[in-house]
């Protein structure tokens, strides 16, 4: 299984959203907490190409977006490839 990264701040819809996706696909990943004016919220920012948005998800090193970039993945069909799932 892929290794899964996902940076977060509470009280984020699209964070909870992006998590439990993972979840209910029994993909363990880390949650990197990056509040607003973090150390973490800059990585994220730098990693992500500049995407200041949370959350920021990464799949085996590699920046795969937001939520909605995930959802999509799902939608396509490729994402549980890129999670090594298939």
């Amino acid at each position: 299984m892929a290794d899964v990264q996902i940076y977060t701040q509470p009280w984020c819809p699209f964070c909870e959203r992006a998590m439990h996706m993972l979840s209910t696909k029994g993909v363990a990943f880390r949650e990197i907490d990056a509040p607003h004016g973090s150390a973490a919220r800059a990585e994220a920012r730098q990693r992500s190409g500049g995407r200041t948005s949370v959350p920021q998800i990464f799949i085996a090193g590699e920046h795969i977006g937001g939520c909605d970039d995930m959802v999509a993945l799902d939608r396509a069909g490729t994402l549980n490839t890129l999670l090594g799932l298939a």
